[in-house]
């Protein structure tokens, strides 16, 4: 009960920190169907990522794409800060798969066959042909060299539950169970960055912002300024979000609205 009354103590502390109640305007730019699936994204060359039926699927005005794997199971997570070497995660069998711009298959990794003691709940791309990997069952956050099938320990381990990470080429970032939000570099440099305000979805940035949403309102937080900025939608309820390069994407379960949109 003490431990759970410091916690709240905390967050109320830390969220009194960051002004709110500004507002950052957007401009609809355009809308489409999401025909029975789940979008994922868009990359820097006008592709969109989406899953339908456990089939992974990458669009553009032209083209289609697909990649399917029925006997690794049900996709966990796909990684596209490159998208030329787009990166799939299937946890149940512990298997990394990284696909080229076409969804060709390029390599295969099984880290139980690499090493037993590895139990991956979250992986990404890094830099220095390398990806990021949380080892759930040491709580230990790890650097994998996919040419030389070695593993380096970054950090020490994980104390707190994590409810949410997020990665990119230099980068692993998390988010424990009192919200503090922490990232550490391939140097194995941990920073406490914030403590942030609840959420119901979330998208890190990068070390200075963030987007998250609760009661069907997105947020903006710059993390520089302290500051809460409310992001303005038509949308009164949605299923989630995704920016990237100025654009946001908000997407209920039949369309897809997207927003031109500069971040404070």
């Amino acid at each position: 009960m003490i431990k759970r009354m410091f916690y709240f103590l905390l967050l109320f502390n830390f969220v009194l920190g960051f002004c709110q109640n500004k507002k950052v305007t957007t401009t609809a730019v355009s809308t489409a169907l999401l025909e029975n699936k789940t979008y994922i994204g868009f990359d820097g060359l006008g592709n969109n990522y989406y899953i339908k039926d456990n089939v992974f699927i990458k669009q553009n005005e032209s083209q289609t794409w697909e990649y399917k794997n029925v006997a690794l199971g049900k996709i966990t997570s796909v990684d596209y800060v490159n998208p030329l070497k787009v990166v799939v995660f299937y946890e149940d069998f512990n298997t990394i798969i990284t696909l080229d711009n076409q969804l060709n298959e390029i390599q295969k990794f099984n880290l139980f066959d690499i090493d037993g003691s590895i139990f991956a709940s979250k992986v990404g791309m890094a830099s220095q042909d390398q990806f990021w990997i949380y080892n759930s069952l040491t709580q230990q956050i790890l650097l994998f060299d996919y040419l030389k099938n070695t593993f380096k320990n970054i950090g020490n381990p994980i104390q707190e539950a994590i409810k949410y990470t997020e990665s990119d080429f230099n980068n692993f970032y998390w988010i424990d169970e009192i919200n503090n939000w922490y990232a550490t570099d391939i140097f194995g440099k941990v920073t406490l960055l914030a403590n942030i305000p609840p959420f119901e979805k979330i998208q890190i940035i990068d070390r200075d912002k963030l987007l998250f949403s609760r009661d069907n309102i997105l947020y903006c937080l710059n993390n520089v300024t302290k500051t809460v900025y409310e992001i303005e939608i038509v949308e009164k309820s949605f299923q989630n979000y995704y920016y990237k390069d100025q654009f946001l994407a908000i997407f209920t379960n039949q369309q897809i609205k997207n927003y031109k949109i500069k971040l404070p």
